[in-house]
């Protein structure tokens, strides 16, 4: 866990005003207290490497959703794709982004907010981004030295809005996560 108490603080704030926030819909399947998760629970289910599904926006308005690595550190989903990627261009453009966990029925954390280049082409890096990189590298037992770090731009999601579901949320914190 990479969360410091204040980051957990933060986490859960935004979990509790997104919910509140969200349509009766919404709120009738992800039901506080029942069917939600706390910062900490959402931070633990998070360990590791995991796969989102990510939706930016083409210059026409139009939605696309690709694959990509998502790292949970600090409280904030960490990103990568290639420089030359749609995504990329997406994002570049316009930088709202969606990001969703699913494991199954069990889990679902879907997270809306600002895609913030940490390592943009041509331009000083986010203060943060020597840390993520040391992380992401040793992640991937990789060499600092080989051309996927340069040909990869890494984004941090600012989330503006986050839920997390659970249908059994003490269940799923039993469960070791499928391979």
């Amino acid at each position: 866990m990479f969360e410091t108490p204040d980051e957990l603080r933060s986490i859960q704030v935004l979990l509790d005003t997104s919910l509140a926030a969200s349509s009766g819909h919404l709120q009738s399947i992800i039901r506080a207290g029942e069917r939600t998760l706390d910062a900490e629970q959402v931070v633990r289910v998070c360990q590791g490497m995991c796969t989102l599904a990510i939706a930016t926006v083409t210059r026409r308005g139009e939605p696309r959703i690709s694959g990509a690595d998502g790292h949970f550190l600090h409280g904030r989903w960490i990103v990568g794709t290639h420089r030359q990627a749609a995504k990329a261009r997406h994002l570049a453009a316009r930088p709202g982004i969606s990001a969703t966990f699913l494991r199954g029925e069990q889990l679902g954390i879907f997270t809306h907010g600002h895609a913030v280049p940490l390592n943009p082409e041509g331009t000083s890096s986010d203060p943060t981004w020597p840390t993520i990189r040391d992380y992401l590298v040793d992640h991937y037992d990789g060499d600092g030295d080989d051309p996927f770090w340069d040909e990869s731009v890494w984004y941090r999601i600012d989330p503006t809005w986050m839920v997390a579901y659970s249908a059994d949320p003490v269940g799923l914190l039993d469960r070791e996560p499928p391979v």
